[in-house]
């Protein structure tokens, strides 16, 4: 049966403990320990799948079809272990449930309360799996002393009374301010926050205290005091140059051991950290530069495409060299000529996006790289773009467009050659969609098998001619053109299993120019990076030695 550790944060949000959960899992898998992670976010949005990107940042989506906070990426890629649906909830969608339930008379006509029934839908969600592992992380969004979080809270606390003594840890993670003026770190913050904690029944074993320098003893005695939690259990948590190197930093001031020794592990198995330390090494000592630049819809916030950012990083890795990411509003185009900004780049990244915003800057850049023979990669609506594009350039659909624009818009103005999907293949099921069904949750979403050409320069990349790759789009490219844009250079190298819906297009002869229906950046790790990721930054360091 597993052993849980709950990671909550206090004072301010945003403090990490995303970053901290995954990091301390990869700590035990290297001691040898099998871990999954869990988020549970307050926000009352079943889903964030129909947020705004710069409301939330990115949606991440996992291989059975759930749209999920980006900490569950962050959590697979340090630890590898993919993230299933019932690995992310939100209040959201504890209380439809709930509701559900009510409805068809589960509850046999009892009054529907926050405790005991939404609570204990809580818990049950948090048991699922628990014999599949060693640990479960369940770490809980937001701070503590929210008014939404206060039904996680007392579920956690309900959680750890109900378990045998010994197998629920609590972990908290808190700000440690430094005032200038009095030349001294203000440990009241996280005194209050604790205070907060234990007024609703909950005590850290361990505090993660983030600050940007050193805690000197007398401050951490002083926590440890007046937090009543051992002064081993106070864990400073720094900042750092990457985000790959807070396995090894947090091994260094003792997270895991003192996480094992809340749980009385001992002795524990020793951690094996080379692969960690080589990642470090590689990051810390590239061999070199190459600047990509990332054409977006919200490049206003580089949350947005978190998942993009850190599969470049992992390229970067893979070649060991510094990946520089440009982030370029892809409007500026719409008024402004691209070269400036695009001539000096060793290759070019369009992602996806939803709505007709900054799509004829996206066009450009498609164009751009097309024309100058710069690496590009286009993904899900850079992948529409660029077809949109050789049909507009070079197969004389000068109206070419998207259903997507046209809906958006209210007219018709485009030639539709990306279409709304209104039929696919799920497993032995066909899923149905129309226009006019609700937003959330209804593309096409998760895992999806690909067959390649055999002789594709992505058949090569990948190894192999069957993939499997996640998905999260409601508009496909018209495989009615695939002829007129094969004769022109531009070719269908993967389609679904079917051969209905086109996953791949590339340019032979061109030194690499691939666009996919997919979201490949959603499985790269630091410790296996994508092939498609890692072979754009070789052909991006190809491309700095000619420029």
């Amino acid at each position: 049966m597993a052993r849980f550790i709950f990671i909550t944060g206090g004072v301010v949000s945003s403090l990490g403990k995303g970053l901290t959960a995954a990091a301390l899992g990869a700590l035990l898998q290297a001691r040898g320990y099998s871990v999954r992670l869990r988020k549970l976010d307050p926000y009352l949005n079943v889903d964030p799948g129909t947020m705004s990107p710069f409301e939330h940042g990115e949606v991440f989506v996992t291989d059975d079809g759930a749209e999920t906070d980006l900490d569950l990426g962050h959590y697979e890629r340090f630890t590898g272990v993919a993230a299933r649906r019932t690995d992310s909830i939100s209040s959201g969608r504890i209380y439809s449930n709930v509701l559900e339930k009510e409805r068809r008379g589960d509850y046999l006509g009892r009054t529907i309360q926050v405790i005991p029934h939404v609570t204990n839908e809580i818990k049950d969600f948090i048991s699922i799996g628990e014999d599949e592992v060693d640990f479960m992380l369940c770490e809980i969004g937001g701070t503590v002393g929210d008014i939404e979080g206060l039904p996680f809270f007392e579920a956690i606390r309900q959680f750890s009374q109900e378990k045998p003594r010994g197998q629920c840890v609590f972990m908290h993670l808190t700000l440690l301010p430094y005032v200038a003026a009095s030349g001294e770190l203000k440990t009241k913050p996280t005194q209050h926050s604790v205070k907060e904690m234990r007024s609703i029944g909950l005590a850290p074993d361990v505090l993660v205290c983030r600050t940007d320098r050193e805690i000197p003893e007398r401050e951490r005695e002083k926590i440890a005091l007046f937090c009543n939690v051992r002064k081993e259990a106070v864990i400073p948590a720094m900042d750092l140059t990457s985000i790959y190197e807070a396995p090894t930093a947090f091994h260094a001031v003792g997270l895991d051991q003192a996480i094992l020794d809340a749980f009385s592990i001992s002795p524990a198995p020793r951690p094996d950290l080379a692969r960690w330390e080589e990642v470090c090494d590689r990051i810390e000592n590239p061999d070199g530069e190459v600047r990509v630049g990332v054409v977006g819809k919200y490049t206003q916030l580089e949350d947005a495409y978190k998942s993009i950012a850190e599969a470049l990083t992992h390229g970067g890795i893979q070649n060991r060299v510094k990946v520089r990411a440009e982030w370029i509003d892809a409007e500026i185009f719409e008024r402004e000529d691209p070269a400036p900004y695009l001539e000096n780049l060793h290759a070019i990244l369009v992602p996806g996006g939803f709505g007709e915003r900054g799509t004829e800057g996206m066009v450009s850049a498609a164009r751009f790289a097309r024309e100058r023979k710069i690496p590009y990669m286009g993904i899900c609506l850079g992948m529409q773009m660029a077809v949109v594009e050789a049909l507009r350039s070079l197969g004389g659909i000068e109206r070419a467009g998207s259903e997507e624009f046209d809906v958006e818009f209210g007219d018709k103005r485009f030639e539709p050659v990306i279409y709304h999907m209104k039929e696919w293949l799920e497993g032995n099921r066909k899923i149905i969609r129309d226009l006019a069904d609700d937003k959330g949750g209804t593309m096409r979403l998760g895992a999806y098998t690909a067959t390649l050409k055999k002789d594709s320069h992505v058949a090569e990349i990948y190894g192999a001619t069957t993939i499997s790759e996640r998905h999260r789009h409601r508009f496909e490219v018209d495989i009615k053109y695939r002829e007129t844009l094969e004769e022109h250079g531009l070719r269908f190298s993967g389609l679904s299993p079917d051969g209905r819906l086109p996953e791949i297009v590339e340019i032979p002869g061109h030194p690499w120019f691939v666009g996919v229906q997919f979201h490949p950046e959603l499985k790269s790790k630091p410790l296996e990076p994508h092939p498609l990721f890692a072979d754009f930054v070789r052909a991006a360091v190809e491309q700095s030695r000619l420029v």
